[in-house]
């Protein structure tokens, strides 16, 4: 053996050595891809609706969504009077990544109004913090309020048509801060400092079309803490009759005139049937929302005075609400409703603003092809639609007759009209009411004139059917 040979050391022990070393490598990395993950810093995410520094009788929404190691727990508390009371608590196990919790207004029961600490804490299973995990602790002073807003009924009407507008007057306590008429789905708020008393609101609210003949509207005035007062409207709804009418569709007519309203080139590669329904129903539906939402956007004051007119010699050939059948081959494939009066005169006739306001929208509105859209204020507003031309532009003031465009073809027409629609907070309803002069001046005008010290003698028996309506 050489003096070099006697200097190396052995190659077994090397080998040893060197498997010894990977095998705690390969242990450092499995630990740390299983135990890394345990020691996540994320905290849940908690979101509390409405976020608000008043808790009322509303129900309280609590979301909790976490991204690591899923939730271990979470508790919900309200401190007042030196005490603290546990709304809600619950421990996960197995752990969930996301939980929703609702505080009910029963859970207040025995709570006086007045300052509050409401306390909301969400931890999640990680092994951070010394294994004690991630907290997040929300936590708010706010004031406990469960006393509704008060609500008087100055003025209402004791019939309303089916499909068309009343018009109540009343007064609210200075912490409402939403007031109106609701009846099923929709809302109509009310407006302050119309009348003659600056204290007394009205709501012009519609009974839909689409509205059950059982349901009755409400007016209802709600606080920040979302505490409500509802006064239930007692009229006799008049049964105003709507037609059904069966229309018959044809290839050309869907080729010619509704395969183009679709934007979406791929869109009109279906059968006839199914081209016709994405129009008819999917594209209304587009439109309507379109309305709806242009109509809520309206002036907190009237800008209009007096009756509004009809389209000058037209006649009516399509009226409101009807219900239309659509038949394709001998086939119903469709159903909608004729949601406006079609007015007809001669091609390209000049169109007239049935009233004064300010044009809210103008443009290529799908079914009703070129459309302008007024708002008359307090949420009613007017739409022409199928023009072949139009003369105003988006913001302009517009007076009673003015012409704003001449009659068409366009959208979803079939011969030269006018498409006029009456819109009440973007709903649509009966046009007819307010052609009217009779029903505007004992309908509306009373209510405007109204004050709490003096009233008409026609709103006298209204407000003391309210009072019995109250006992």
């Amino acid at each position: 053996m050489t003096a070099l040979e006697l200097g190396r050391p052995p190659r077994r022990t090397n080998v040893l050595r060197n498997t010894i070393i990977v095998i705690l490598v390969a242990a450092i990395i499995a630990g740390g891809y299983f135990l890394v993950p345990k020691f996540e810093w994320h905290k849940p995410q908690v979101k509390i609706t409405p976020d608000t520094d008043t808790i009322g009788l509303a129900p309280i929404e609590i979301e909790i969504n976490e991204t690591g190691t899923g939730l271990k727990s979470v508790a919900v508390t309200l401190s007042a009077a030196g005490s603290e009371r546990s709304l809600f608590t619950e421990e996960y196990d197995p752990p969930v990544m996301q939980t929703k919790v609702t505080i009910v207004s029963s859970k207040l029961a025995g709570i006086k109004e007045g300052p509050a600490v409401f306390r909301v804490t969400a931890r999640d299973r990680s092994l951070w913090s010394f294994f004690r995990g991630n907290e997040s602790v929300i936590q708010k002073n706010v004031t406990i309020d469960i006393t509704p807003p008060a609500l008087e009924l100055i003025a209402d009407d004791p019939y309303i048509n089916f499909g068309g507008v009343g018009l109540v007057a009343y007064k609210t306590s200075s912490d409402a801060v939403t007031s109106g008429v609701k009846i099923g789905n929709y809302f109509f708020p009310g407006y302050k400092g119309q009348t003659k008393d600056p204290d007394t609101y009205i709501s012009f609210f519609a009974h839909p079309y689409n509205v059950s003949e059982d349901e009755k509207a409400v007016l209802v005035a709600t606080d920040k803490a979302g505490n409500s007062r509802e006064v239930r409207l007692a009229y006799t709804l008049k049964d105003v009759k709507y037609k059904k009418s069966t229309i018959p569709v044809s290839d050309d007519f869907i080729q010619s005139k509704v395969a183009p309203l679709l934007s979406d080139v791929g869109a009109r590669q279906g059968s006839p049937k199914d081209i016709f329904v994405k129009v008819n129903h999917g594209l209304r539906k587009e439109n309507e929302d379109k309305i709806r939402m242009v109509g809520q956007k309206t002036a907190s004051r009237m800008l209009w005075s007096g009756p509004f007119i009809q389209l000058s010699n037209s006649k009516v050939e399509a009226n409101f609400a009807d219900a239309r059948t659509y038949i394709y081959r001998d086939e119903p494939i469709d159903t909608a409703y004729h949601l406006g009066f079609d007015l007809s005169v001669t091609k390209r006739y000049p169109v007239e603003a049935a009233n004064s306001g300010v044009v809210s929208f103008v443009g290529d509105l799908g079914i009703y092809g070129n459309t302008v859209i007024i708002d008359h204020g307090l949420g009613l507003s007017t739409l022409y639609g199928h023009l072949s031309s139009i003369d105003v532009k988006e913001g302009e003031q517009i007076k009673q007759r003015q012409i704003i465009g001449k009659t068409g073809e366009t959208g979803l027409a079939v011969g030269d009209h006018l498409h006029f629609a009456t819109l009440l907070q973007g709903i649509p309803v009966l046009p007819k009411e307010w052609w009217d002069a009779k029903w505007i001046k004992d309908n509306i005008q009373p209510k405007l004139d109204s004050s709490t010290e003096a009233s008409s003698e026609e709103e006298k028996p209204v407000r003391k059917a309210t009072r019995k309506r109250r006992r």
